[in-house]
């Protein structure tokens, strides 16, 4: 793993390599572009036709209708009562976590009166009908179906559309339990960039929808960027990332496992630690030694830290938190003995952990915030999923005739400055009323 110095010759340009998108986090390439286009194309002009073509192509599951790959509610609810009670009572306190989490999230409506007879307010309404798009294949992710559908329910979304692929049919039972809990109304077994497309315009088996969530692979990525627009999407997902500022306080064990809970991810994720103790550098790198050989996934941890990953010496605890800021991580841990102090500083993070027992593995499955996150620094700019993501406002205007004359003499004069007579004459009209 290697060690950078944040006082050294050249920390600046290392630090950029470290910031450059790798090959997964960006749309994949043209060849990449070019194929999902050809995906949507398709699904737009043959529909479910195309949808039950690609399903055999790619998952090697044959199916003469859409109804065929529908999951039904009564498999859903056999599925979370079949599960093992260690399994079950997991998932279900989860589950229970997650939806008092969000529901602190709601909205309401507010209105306010300007003092000269008008009302105005906001009015926030549910999405009507959401997209969650469920990884399948070499992994199955129950804890992502959580995550994206209970804040749909929350919000008050009428009907949540689920689509998974099963690759030669096999249905994952912790997928099919979890959709059960979070109030997934429809469940198709469809993946890839053809079910982001059928979800986006609608055939005659799937059903449009207003908002498409949810993680996946470059293609289908890059279907959620072609078809935004058209649908609302939550974000476009690059490799997962941790980022520790460390004083010392903690177990090197402790932190070489937390790296290791995002290097293994994939090889292309980060997992990288601020410290301004070179000592316990020195001890964090001898633990991910001593710990690697023992992990299953280890040759996809060791390719993550050599390519992305570092272990920096910082100045300070407070130039730990200038990089992060410039980096703004997906998941940050605080492993320090006073994170309340070090908070202030930081400006720029998906989601903070506080403190040593904080682990980020914790907030991935039942802490109970979302763990779908910003990545590649847009944390700079975005939020992590939540309710707010899955309702709309809309604002609120209702003048009085005497309070609309005030405003309509300051919008006269400012749209005639803007030379649009028609938008001047039309508040014109309600001075003189």
């Amino acid at each position: 793993m290697r060690r950078l110095d944040g006082s050294a010759v050249g920390f600046e340009s290392a630090l950029a390599d470290l910031e450059v998108p790798t090959e997964s986090g960006e749309r994949g390439g043209s060849d990449v572009t070019s194929t999902v286009a050809g995906i949507i194309s398709d699904v737009l002009s043959r529909g479910d036709a195309a949808l039950l073509e690609y399903t055999q192509r790619f998952d090697q599951l044959d199916a003469a209708s859409l109804a065929e790959l529908e999951v039904s509610r009564d498999e859903l609810e056999s599925a979370l009562h079949d599960l093992p009670e260690t399994q079950r009572a997991a998932l279900s306190e989860a589950a229970s976590r997650i939806e008092v989490f969000h529901r602190n999230q709601l909205g309401e409506d507010w209105s306010f009166d300007d003092g000269l007879g008008n009302r105005l307010g906001q009015r926030v309404t549910p999405l009507e009908r959401v997209g969650v798009y469920v990884p399948g294949g070499k992994a199955s992710y129950p804890s992502s179906v959580l995550m994206n559908a209970i804040p749909a329910r929350v919000a008050g979304v009428s009907e949540i559309v689920m689509v998974a692929p099963t690759p030669d049919g096999e249905r994952n039972p912790l997928v099919l339990a979890a959709a059960a809990l979070a109030g997934v109304d429809r469940l198709f077994c469809v993946g890839g960039a053809q079910a982001v497309a059928a979800l986006a315009y609608g055939t005659t088996g799937i059903p449009r929808v207003d908002k498409i969530v949810g993680p996946g692979n470059r293609f289908v990525a890059e279907a959620k960027r072609q078809v935004f627009g058209k649908v609302g999407i939550d974000m476009i997902a690059g490799p997962s990332e941790i980022l520790i500022i460390a004083d010392g306080s903690a177990d090197p064990e402790w932190m070489a496992m937390d790296l290791f809970s995002q290097a293994e991810h994939d090889e292309s994720a980060q997992a990288l630690m601020l410290c301004p103790d070179s000592d316990y550098i020195d001890a964090v790198d001898a633990a991910v030694d001593r710990l690697l050989p023992q992990m299953e996934r280890s040759a996809i941890i060791e390719a993550s830290l050599a390519r992305r990953g570092a272990l920096i010496k910082t100045r300070d605890i407070s130039h730990a938190a200038e990089i992060s800021n410039r980096l703004a991580p997906e998941h940050l841990e605080l492993a320090v003995a006073d994170p309340e102090a070090l908070l202030p500083l930081i400006e720029a993070a998906g989601a903070i952990f506080m403190g040593i027992h904080s682990c980020e593995a914790l907030g991935d499955y039942c802490a109970g915030p979302n763990h779908v996150l910003p990545t590649s620094g847009s944390a700079r700019f975005f939020s992590p999923l939540g309710v707010y993501d899955f309702q709309k406002r809309s604002s609120i205007i209702h003048c009085s005739s005497e309070g609309a004359a005030p405003l309509a003499r300051i919008a006269k004069v400012l749209a005639e400055g803007e030379s649009l007579t028609a938008h001047a004459r039309s508040a014109a009209m309600r001075i003189a009323d």
